[in-house]
């Protein structure tokens, strides 16, 4: 049996598949990781969720800025901007794929292999026990049945840094963006949520998160999605998986259930020309 955690789909089914057939996926043997942003941007976003769900528990997903944004575009408080959030809203098993997609983990944590899957990273702060938790207070309000009320202030960039005393929506609105869209951050635990570049090109006195010093989970493997411009750093326990498919980079996948882990990649036309939204 093998696992293969694989980056963000961001709607390139077509993809998918491609990389699934030179995996040899055997579905009633192998199982799947997703880090998130299964939807959006690319052309076959409903195929996308559609599949996942029907892996059951043969895939594990954990939850993107791009899914939680679907979430909203569905409730009424966004604008798609993109076709194919259109189509899964207008889809007959919306309301079920929705509401499945809103159960998602945002932190998965398999004692098995050692290994941590978010979308984006981890505060740097906080520990595992404590990004654990942080996760669970978000994932409790998402599958809850006002999760509407988050999705109205889910946006936003305060606050910036944590502080254990944060509360209510202040304070899940910091979990959601450090799981989500976090990239670069300071030694002071501020976050700078504006920046999407490669390392090297963000304001002075930011780095990339997983390069803070003292971070608290630099002993777990860590595997994300999220930064497409990142490329490989030479970071122990740093794996990303967002290599930029549906810019026309490449879908890729880690083989986890081997050490060393192994990276299978696979080149994509790209449904997006880069700067292009």
């Amino acid at each position: 049996m093998a696992t293969y955690a694989i980056g963000d789909l961001q709607g390139c089914y077509s993809d998918l598949q491609r990389l699934l057939e030179k995996l040899q996926f055997n579905p009633q043997q192998d199982r799947l990781w997703f880090a998130g942003d299964l939807v959006n941007r690319g052309p076959e976003s409903l195929q996308c969720l559609r599949f996942v769900k029907s892996l059951g528990d043969r895939a594990i997903t954990v939850l993107g800025n791009h899914d939680l944004h679907l979430l909203a575009v569905a409730a009424g408080m966004k604008e798609a901007k993109d076709d194919g959030l259109d189509k899964i809203t207008a889809a007959h098993d919306s309301a079920e794929l929705l509401d499945w997609l809103r159960r998602q983990p945002l932190l998965h944590h398999d004692r098995q292999h050692s290994l941590v899957m978010v979308h984006a990273g981890i505060y740097p702060f906080w520990n595992l026990p404590q990004a654990q938790s942080c996760a669970k207070e978000l994932e409790a309000v998402l599958s809850g049945d006002h999760y509407h009320d988050f999705l109205h202030v889910m946006y936003g960039n305060e606050p910036a840094r944590w502080e254990d005393g944060l509360q209510d929506w202040d304070r899940l609105r910091f979990i959601c963006n450090s799981f989500t869209r976090m990239r670069f951050c300071n030694t002071d635990g501020r976050l700078d949520l504006v920046d999407k570049g490669k390392p090297g090109s963000q304001i002075q006195n930011y780095m990339p998160w997983y390069a803070v010093p003292g971070r608290k989970t630099a002993h777990i493997p860590v595997l994300f999605g999220h930064w497409s411009t990142l490329g490989d750093p030479a970071v122990n326990n740093i794996y990303p998986l967002d290599h930029g498919c549906v810019w026309g980079g490449q879908l890729t996948a880690l083989r986890i259930d081997i050490q060393p882990m192994q990276y299978i990649s696979l080149d994509c036309p790209g449904a997006k020309k880069p700067g292009e939204d």
